[in-house]
């Protein structure tokens, strides 16, 4: 399958809902393409965040990655979390995800960022395997953690 990888706009809003409320079921999220609709118009809006799109040769849409965009001031340069990765389901195993990581890392590096990070689950095997595949390496030095709030 020949597709392309680009960074989107708002004008890819009802190309990248289905997407988008494809990883939120992913993550046990109900559907509520509304929501999506307008969690990522309100990123374009106020350029909160990079959507990279990878659609195939009609314009559908095979998958995404989204970067926010952070800094370091121990290291006084941008950073980005790649926050968001989904490919549809028909689309995996064709290159589709190595590809939006490629393409987020060129984004990030042309920004002059210092560095990439995402997380995973423990059990995401699939993926770590990917990652690691494309040099991506796994935290040792720093612990995680979060507060609910």
């Amino acid at each position: 399958m020949r597709f392309q990888v680009r960074q989107a706009s708002v004008l890819d809003l009802d190309t990248l809902v289905p997407l988008f409320d494809g990883y939120r079921q992913f993550y046990r999220q109900a559907s509520d393409p509304a929501r999506a609709r307008a969690f990522l118009a309100e990123r374009f809006a106020h350029l909160e965040s990079v959507i990279v799109l990878a659609s195939d040769e009609q314009g559908a849409g095979l998958g995404f990655v989204q970067l926010y965009p952070l800094f370091s001031s121990v290291r006084t340069m941008r950073v980005y979390l790649l926050n968001d990765l989904f490919v549809a389901p028909a689309a995996r195993r064709l290159g589709v995800a190595s590809a939006l990581l490629s393409a987020a890392a060129e984004h990030a590096r042309a920004l002059g960022a210092a560095s990439l990070w995402l997380q995973t689950a423990m059990d995401n095997a699939p993926a770590q395997a990917l990652y690691e595949s494309l040099g991506w390496q796994r935290e040792h030095e720093f612990c995680d953690y979060g507060l609910a709030l």
